[in-house]
């Protein structure tokens, strides 16, 4: 049983921490060869979605629930870009890369945590960014900030239990890949993105705390805008969903990982 266990995978992911990050900077150069801009994409992206909802929401419908809305929403589209490019890029990281897997040595559950890695890079890339518009803006930095950390880790370990999970059933079942697409649009206008979460009537706000990505897009937008911390019960939530999301990946991908060879 000891394969199966997420300390056994945690052990795996520190031996070939060297490989992982040479895989990374692979992904990376790849994802940007032959560009003019380079990783200037990573920005580029996200600024023009900004750019979009912006025009639409703020402009066009003359939304004004939010003060400084290019910068809230620009908070809950950082974490919301690095979620669905990791799940996308998680779910088809074996199929990808089958080259790889039928290698019998090569550590398989490494593809799903680089892609992670890989997409968090384009994040933490980003908030430089959005600091200079905070600045530009005038929004004030607050000490709740020093909370960025914590949910950096807190949405890490939740994509990398989602990237085993479906890295692992999308090599059974490509429609999976196609199904996440769809699922991701859907799970958008789920969370408090391009709207606030006072919007959502009080009977339904509930889903607001259920859904994990949109409590959160919620604790980012606060800590950043409102100078307010995560709450304990959040943190202890997120916690605690992540984590067994971590370990139901986990045990998916190592129960399903022997038939990725002969499956690819």
């Amino acid at each position: 049983m000891e394969q199966l266990s997420i300390t056994h995978t945690l052990k795996e992911v520190h031996q070939y921490r060297g490989l992982v990050w040479a895989l990374v900077q692979r992904h990376l150069a790849q994802r940007y060869r032959g560009s003019a801009l380079g990783f200037l994409w990573s920005i580029i992206n996200p600024l023009c979605l900004m750019l979009v909802y912006v025009l639409v929401f703020h402009y066009y419908m003359r939304s004004n629930l939010v003060d400084n809305y290019p910068i809230f929403l620009f908070c809950g589209l950082l974490p919301w870009v690095w979620t669905s490019s990791a799940l996308m890029e998680g779910a088809t990281s074996i199929v990808h890369s089958g080259h790889l897997i039928t290698k019998s040595m090569f550590p398989a559950q490494l593809l799903p945590v680089v892609a992670v890695i890989t997409t968090m890079v384009n994040f933490v890339l980003s908030l430089p960014v959005l600091a200079v518009f905070m600045i530009v803006a005038g929004v004030p930095f607050y000490l709740s900030l020093l909370a960025l950390p914590l949910l950096l880790v807190l949405q890490f370990v939740f994509l990398v239990g989602c990237g085993l999970l479906l890295s692992s059933l999308n090599v059974i079942f490509r429609d999976v890949q196609h199904i996440l697409g769809n699922l991701l649009s859907f799970l958008f206008f789920l969370c408090p993105i391009v709207y606030p979460a006072t919007v959502v009537p009080e009977k339904l706000r509930f889903t607001l705390y259920l859904n994990p990505v949109a409590l959160l897009t919620q604790c980012y937008q606060k800590a950043i805008l409102d100078g307010v911390f995560p709450s304990p019960s959040d943190v202890v939530y997120l916690l605690a969903f992540s984590c067994v999301v971590a370990l139901v990946g986990n045990f998916v991908f190592h129960r399903h990982r022997e038939s990725f060879a002969e499956l690819l």
